[in-house]
């Protein structure tokens, strides 16, 4: 199994989490769009479709890419991007320290492990998280949703789940990828 990071390189080496997981083997390294497996999963947060438990074959037998680009910059290209089959994660609580508690903020490290948590390659997420002091808290904080999202069989499981632990309106995700398509447009002019 490939486990990719596509990066162009905008973080501090020394704080990137995604970094610190290349220089360790852990993953590999894509410079360009086109270096992404057509078959694999992207990890993207303006993908339409959720990452599900019935993703893991694929991630098994083309591998998975996290996007490591700056949202500032590199909001564009996450609109671009049309390799692989395109995923986005459901609500998770960070628990690195530059964005603990806040949903959304996940670094690159815990975007993988959660992937690979909810598709049922646990072992392979921990062992991600373990390269990380915060890691295992971010296990702690998630447990309960982790579990439940790679129980969930639809996607619509899916928007139950965050409906009910973060007691948010059925729509949001809508608001959130028109305000994400506004950005977007905004930084076109």
């Amino acid at each position: 199994m490939i486990i990719g990071i596509l990066t162009l390189g905008e973080d501090d080496p020394t704080k990137c989490t995604a970094e610190r997981l290349l220089r360790a083997g852990i993953a590999i390294r894509y410079r360009r769009i086109r270096e992404i497996p057509r078959c694999s999963i992207v990890l993207n947060p303006l993908a339409k479709k959720y990452i599900m438990k019935h993703d893991r074959n694929r991630i098994e037998n083309c591998g998975i890419v996290a996007l490591d680009i700056s949202w500032k910059r590199g909001i564009k290209l996450l609109t671009k991007i049309n390799r692989g089959e395109q995923r986005v994660l459901p609500i998770l609580i960070a628990a690195n320290p530059v964005n603990y508690g806040r949903p959304f903020k996940l670094s690159t490290a815990e975007a993988l492990a959660a992937a690979l948590y909810i598709v049922g390659l646990k072992d392979i997420a921990k062992r991600i998280l373990t390269s990380f002091k915060w890691g295992p808290e971010f296990l702690r904080i998630n447990e309960r949703l982790l579990e439940a999202y790679s129980r969930a069989e639809t996607e619509d499981d899916i928007t139950s789940i965050q409906i009910e632990y973060f007691n948010i309106d059925p729509n949001y995700r809508n608001r959130l990828l028109e305000v994400f398509r506004k950005i977007v447009l905004e930084s076109v002019d």
